[in-house]
């Protein structure tokens, strides 16, 4: 098991079903004190099946904190408590962000903003799961783009913190930053 005396943030990339969440827990199991960070909310049943999913597959012991908007407080206020915090996701963060402040845009870049210095600063190692958007086609909509657009510049700023950038393909990761060291 990995102690507090290296911190680490990990970035977990790739489309859907790539095996993200999968490696992200697999990584996570090797150290002690884990909190789940989990940003879906279980507002249909789909949603609700995949949160039971989820929770069925990770280790009873560690502390899930459910957050679908607040990602910078519990950063900040909690990585003290553990040794990782796993996120998961910053895809549903980002629409959930976008829904919250629909009134006022520019609430995404305030929130995107306090997140990342709540990265450069967490005294836990983190791991975040995300999508990656930018292999897709070109939404048809508007507000498609732009939460595209939103995401792949969370995706991008992110990385820049990241020591570690893992992308998933097919349920094999492959390092683009940092080592694939970081494999469980």
């Amino acid at each position: 098991m990995q102690g507090r005396d290296r911190k680490m943030v990990t970035l977990v990339l790739g489309g859907a079903r790539s095996g993200k969440s999968r490696w992200a827990q697999e990584f996570a199991e090797r150290f002690e004190r884990v909190a789940y960070v989990a940003t879906a909310q279980a507002l249909d049943a789909e949603m609700r099946e995949k949160i039971r999913r989820h929770q069925d597959d990770r280790p009873k012991r560690w502390q899930t904190l459910e957050e679908p908007l607040e990602l910078a407080s519990v950063v900040r206020d909690r990585s003290a408590e553990f040794d990782l915090m796993l996120v998961d996701c910053l895809t549903v963060f980002v629409a959930n962000v976008m829904e919250a402040t629909e009134a006022d845009p520019s609430g995404v870049e305030t929130r995107m903003d306090k997140f990342l210095e709540a990265l450069r600063t967490t005294s836990s190692s983190i791991v975040l799961v995300s999508n990656e958007v930018g292999s897709g086609v070109v939404p048809a909509y508007e507000s498609g783009r732009r939460y595209r657009d939103a995401l792949g510049e969370l995706n991008q700023r992110v990385g820049a913190i990241a020591d570690n950038v893992v992308l998933m393909v097919a349920g094999f990761p492959l390092a683009l930053k940092g080592s694939i060291g970081a494999q469980p």
